[in-house]
Parts: C-alpha cells; sequence; structure tokens
C-alpha cells in the first residue's frame, strides 16, 4: 500500500498525518511495517488506543484515520459499530469511500500481563471491529495488536512472519518509514501519554497555592464579571495580563527537554496571575479576543501559556480547564500542529463534553477544514473593533474639544462641575480601546466559537460556594 485523554469522543482526522515531498512514494509491504508506520502516520506513539486507517484506490492509499481510547468490555459492541460508521461515513461525506480499513489495538501490560496476554485479551475487539465494518462493506485487510514492544496480527495465519509471541517491532528510527519521515522534517512527539500529561493539572503544595490563588480570584472577580460595566474593565484587564505574561514566556532563555520546558514555564506564571487569567476566561467574549493570538513569532509562546494554564485548573476547578485547552487546540491547529491540536482538544472535551467552542474546533479539525477560513475571521473582527474604537476616541475628543468651548472664559472658583470632568474617561467617560499588548480592544464576539448565543454573558457555577463564573459557549 502507499502512502502519499483520554476523551470518550472519536478523534478523527480526515487528511495525511504528514505529506511526503512530491516524488516521495512509501510502500509497505507486511504487517512489521505496518506497525512500524503507525507513530509517523500519527504524530506520536499512541497509548490505550484503538486506531482504524481507511484504505483508498487499488494500491491502498492512506485516507481518514480515527483514534479512540480503548474502551470498557461491556461497551465494545455498541463502540465498534459507532467508530466504524464515524470513520466510514466520514469518508463518504468527502467523496471517497475506503476500500478497506486496517485497524490497530495499542495497550501496555498492566499488573504482571505479558504483551501475548494483552493480545488475546483484546481479541473479542478485534473481532468486533472487523465485523462492524463487514456489516458496512468495508473490510478490515489487517489487524494488528501493539503491546511490550511486540506486534501480534489477528489475520495473519503464517507464523513465519506472525509467531504467536509476536514479532518485535522495529527499532525506533531505523526503518525506511524513518528515513522518509526525517527527509519530510516530520517529529514523532513520543507517546501520547506524554503528550496529555502537559495539560495534567499540578499535584502537591503548588496544587493548593493555586487552589488558594482561584478561590481568592474567583471571589473578586465573579461579582465583577456579572455586572456590566465592570464586566468590561475586567475583560480589558485579563486581555492586558495575558499579553503581559505572553511576553514574559516570549523572552525566556529556551531550555531543552519537554517536562524541562514545562517546569521553567511553571516558574514564570505566578498563582495569581494564572488565577485572574482562568477566572477571565471564563468569559466567552473574552476567550474569543484571546483566540486572535493564533499567529506569528509569539504564538509558540502563546500556546506554552494555555499550556500551563491548563495545569493551573486544579480540582475543584478542573472543568475551567476548558477555555484554556480549546485555545491551546487552536493555537496549535492554526500552526499545523495538527497531532497537538487533536489530544488539547480532546482534553478539552473531556474537561467539559458540552463546551461548545472546543467541539466546533475538534470537529472542524478532524474534518480537515483550513484553519485560515477561521484566521481571517479573526483579523476582520480585530479591525472592525480597532476602527469602531478609533471614531469612538475621536467622538470623545470631540465632545470634550466642544465643551470646554462652551465654558465661561473666567470662573470665580471650581464649581460643581469643570472642564477636567467632561470626557475624562472616568465612568461615563470613554470605554478604553485596548491597550498596547492586547489584541485588540473590547468588542463583540469573534472568532471560531461562531456567533450563536449572547455574547459576554457568563454563568456561575457553584461547588460548595461560588467557585468562579463560566460562559458557554
Amino acid at each position: 500500500m502507499t502512502h502519499h485523554n483520554e476523551s470518550s469522543r472519536p478523534s478523527t482526522d480526515s487528511s495525511a498525518a504528514w505529506d511526503t515531498p512530491p516524488d516521495t512514494q512509501i510502500t509497505l509491504r507486511s504487517p512489521a511495517e505496518l506497525a512500524d508506520a503507525l507513530p509517523y502516520l500519527l504524530g506520536f506513539h499512541p497509548n490505550d488506543s484503538v486506531v482504524m486507517l481507511a484504505l483508498h484506490g487499488e494500491r491502498g492509499r492512506f485516507g481518514g484515520r480515527l483514534r479512540l481510547g480503548i474502551p470498557d468490555p461491556e461497551e465494545w459492541p455498541d463502540v465498534s459499530r459507532q467508530l466504524a460508521e464515524t470513520l466510514i461515513a466520514g469518508c463518504d461525506k468527502r467523496g471517497a469511500r475506503p476500500e478497506g480499513i486496517v485497524l490497530f489495538l495499542c495497550q501496555d501490560p498492566a499488573g504482571g500481563e505479558t504483551g501475548r496476554q494483552v493480545m488475546e485479551r483484546l481479541r473479542p475487539l478485534a473481532q468486533s471491529l472487523r465485523l462492524a465494518c463487514g456489516g458496512l462493506d468495508v473490510p478490515v485487510y489487517e489487524a494488528l495488536c501493539l503491546s511490550d514492544g511486540r506486534f501480534w496480527s489477528y489475520c495473519c495465519p503464517d507464523e513465519r512472519c506472525c509467531p504467536p509471541d509476536g514479532a518485535p517491532l522495529t527499532p525506533p528510527g531505523t526503518s525506511v518509514m524513518a528515513a522518509a519521515a526525517a527527509y519530510a522534517g516530520i517529529q514523532v512527539r513520543g507517546t501520547l501519554r506524554e503528550m496529555e500529561a502537559r495539560y495534567a493539572p499540578l499535584t502537591g503544595g503548588r496544587a493548593l497555592e493555586q487552589q488558594s490563588a482561584l478561590d481568592a480570584a474567583a471571589a473578586d472577580l465573579v461579582p465583577r464579571i456579572l455586572t456590566g460595566t465592570a464586566g468590561l474593565t475586567v475583560r480589558q484587564e485579563t486581555l492586558d495580563l495575558v499579553s503581559l505574561v505572553v511576553g514574559r514566556f516570549h523572552t525566556a532563555r529556551p531550555v531543552v527537554g519537554r517536562a524541562e520546558a514545562d517546569a521553567r514555564d511553571d516558574d514564570l506564571l505566578a498563582a495569581d496571575e494564572a488565577a485572574a487569567i482562568i477566572l477571565g476566561l471564563q468569559d466567552r467574549t473574552t476567550r474569543d479576543h484571546a483566540a486572535e493570538w493564533m499567529e506569528g513569532p509569539r504564538a509558540p509562546a502563546v500556546l506554552r501559556l494555555w499550556r500551563a494554564l491548563a495545569r493551573r485548573c486544579v480540582p475543584p476547578y478542573t472543568e475551567h480547564a476548558a477555555a484554556s485547552l480549546a485555545l491551546a487546540g487552536w493555537v496549535a491547529w492554526s500552526t499545523g500542529d495538527h497531532p497537538e491540536a487533536r489530544v488539547a482538544l480532546s482534553r478539552a472535551l473531556s474537561a467539559d463534553p458540552e463546551y461548545l467552542f472546543a467541539q466546533l474546533l475538534h470537529r472542524a479539525c478532524n474534518d480537515g477544514m483550513d484553519p485560515e477560513h477561521l484566521r481571517r475571521c479573526l483579523r476582520r473582527e480585530r479591525a472592525d473593533r480597532a476602527v469602531h474604537a478609533a471614531a469612538h476616541a475621536e467622538a470623545a475628543r470631540a465632545a470634550a474639544a466642544d465643551a470646554k468651548s462652551r465654558q465661561p472664559a473666567t470662573t470665580a472658583g471650581p464649581g460643581p462641575e469643570t472642564a477636567a470632568d467632561v470626557g475624562s474617561g472616568g465612568p461615563g467617560g470613554p470605554a478604553r480601546s485596548g491597550g498596547p499588548g492586547s489584541p485588540a480592544g473590547p468588542a463583540g464576539p469573534v472568532g471560531p466559537a461562531g456567533a450563536g448565543g449572547p455574547a459576554g454573558r457568563a454563568r456561575t457555577r457553584r461547588r460548595g460556594g461560588q467557585r468562579g463564573a463560566r460562559s458557554r459557549p
């Protein structure tokens, strides 16, 4: 064949995980080569996952793909039908019904198990998936189990290539697929578990410190978010603080290693800063404005900040991580990092399955949409807000000048109102148009969240007291 969380929702991808140069063609002829290709096709090594790859044409070109955490055994029949229908319907929607499917079951041994025992335990799941696909007239050409550094085929009876005790996986970086991936500039990000760990809440003493900061921020910010003009002030304060921290992350000294980089970022972010941003992002309009940091030289620092904020959403504030996780997924998708985007968006839906912002982004990313459509929308909204803010500021200046010209030339002393009181930017003065570091000033809802629903209206959730205001979608 030629290749041109854990969320309970299937993570599908209609596009290739990576694109080789036009003159590069890789032919996979055996179960061993298929097993070796899997992490390069996904961008990471899947842990505890069902992975299904659609094959198209006579040469078996890879197309749509789907990944899901391995469900509980009692769910296997229903989940098998759902996965088969999801993958095949997705391919049909794009006008390319698959000729066949390759199936992978990936799970490490647990509690004294051997790899072969894992393979036998998952055999009924493999059979259920094969029957579900066959029932839709799409055969499973190969079904592999990957466990403990070895692989087994549920379809191949030839013990010369697929022995009962399994065959060892190719050492990383030594195969033809690895060479082709290196030539194409593709990296494997490690395991899925390692990628998800970058978004996991902090533990220990630091978690207790963050919880206290979140409690204090909720007591201060929630009443302000839920009131009119004060809510606008909180929105601008949140965006200004995001800009400040992004600048700090952008200029930080680089370090080697994911764990070291995350620890460095945690040190750069104070608990009270994290709490203020987390609570502020529960307002939908604030979150949509923050989504405008999606490109340019500071985009990597923005992604690191959203990761760090997700780690700060410690219990009982874990649901609040949906905003930061969805923003991380958006920045990753916008900058072309599809594997991280799908991990972050799946984590967002795990934190809050009803979070519409994450649902829409997850669906768009998996359907192979071009993020440039959403980027154009955000740029246009930002430009419109800048024009409106400039017009508002000019009108305020004209009103102030007019009021000053109407005052008497001389006065005996300060009266109940002076020229300095008119148009001074106080509670009755013009609204702020945004600090120099903010993506733009206050305006209506923007970005991939869509236009449905009331803008910027926060809803309060309580957990043993008022924990924080959250707004959907």
